[in-house]
């Protein structure tokens, strides 16, 4: 039976610290998945915030893969003096780490002078339509780089505030549609080849605007461990077209129909119209209806060649 916990608890520093560097986790990792700043977890370590959150606490015993009852603090009686003795010989240690990084980092300096700085790391590529009426439903997909098969990480993606995620496969982690910021847990062992979602457009949205999104990967291990960037595309105008319509002339061609037909099977564990889609195609063109917010297929000889309304 899970153990039950108080509102707040006290929590063993050592033991998180502990933990954490037997795993090989970073405290930018962690501070991720708990949802605080490495600033916080540095002050849980170092006992400085012995009193935490229940939620925060689980959350912490979720990131460092344990039961939540091994980081929290117990009586510690005749510990007090050895851990005293410990804490000395831990800033000792630490004085000298200080002294032996500042000296690296002196000869790193001397030899990285006039060097271009690095590309800044790509890990995952964010395919979206050209396109997004108002109100309208479209698809983004994020493609994983191979590199992460078997690797623990964080996807986090930045969407337009005021558009809303609806559905995604797999389910996000943390989901924040007022600020609009979703993040998904991949553990150790799993492997995926993308991350599909589908966003509702805020309804009044400026036509002719263009909105940006934005992600980030942070990963999990010893080797490049840290953030990377989402790469791929970060911009859609809003504008009265169906997602497929790449050209924006109203109508979904046999190119247009076919490149959707490949989307729909990346997006699978989310629901797209298909067969709206396909009503659009078979008719040979659309109008954008914009005070209901909603598109409707015509008939090609019904168009006349007349402006969305």
């Amino acid at each position: 039976m899970a153990m039950q916990l108080p509102p707040t608890v006290s929590i063993d520093g050592r033991t998180i610290r502990r933990v954490r560097e037997e795993k090989r986790l970073t405290q930018l990792y962690v501070a991720k998945v708990v949802g605080v700043t490495t600033d916080t977890i540095s002050r849980w370590e170092n006992n400085r915030y012995p009193n935490i959150k229940r939620d925060n606490a689980l959350a912490l015993a979720e990131a460092l893969e344990v039961p939540v009852e091994m980081l929290l603090r117990r009586d510690e009686g005749d510990d007090t003096e050895a851990g005293a003795t410990g804490d000395v010989r831990r800033r000792r240690i630490a004085l000298t780490v200080f002294l032996l990084a500042s000296l690296l980092s002196a000869v790193g300096l001397f030899f990285l002078m006039g060097r271009q700085p690095d590309r800044v790391r790509i890990l995952a590529f964010r395919l979206l339509p050209r396109y997004a009426a108002p109100g309208s439903v479209i698809p983004v997909r994020v493609a994983i780089d191979r590199k992460l098969d078997g690797r623990g990480y964080i996807l986090r993606e930045h969407f337009p505030r005021g558009w809303k995620l609806i559905e995604a496969n797999p389910p996000a982690s943390s989901l924040d549609n007022i600020n609009g910021t979703a993040r998904w847990i991949v553990k150790p062992g799993e492997k995926r080849e993308r991350i599909v979602y589908l966003l509702r457009v805020v309804a009044d949205s400026a036509v002719n605007s263009t909105v940006k999104f934005g992600g980030e990967v942070v990963i999990k291990g010893e080797a490049g461990e840290g953030e990377a960037r989402v790469g791929g595309k970060e911009k859609v105008e809003v504008a009265p077209f169906l997602w497929p319509d790449q050209d924006g002339n109203l109508v979904i061609d046999d190119a247009e129909i076919l490149a959707a037909s490949d989307v729909f099977d990346e997006m699978k564990g989310v629901h797209l119209d298909w067969n709206f889609l396909e009503s659009v195609w078979d008719a040979g063109s659309y109008r954008w209806l914009s005070k209901k917010k909603v598109f409707r297929p015509v008939k090609r000889a019904e168009t006349y060649h007349q402006h969305p309304e």
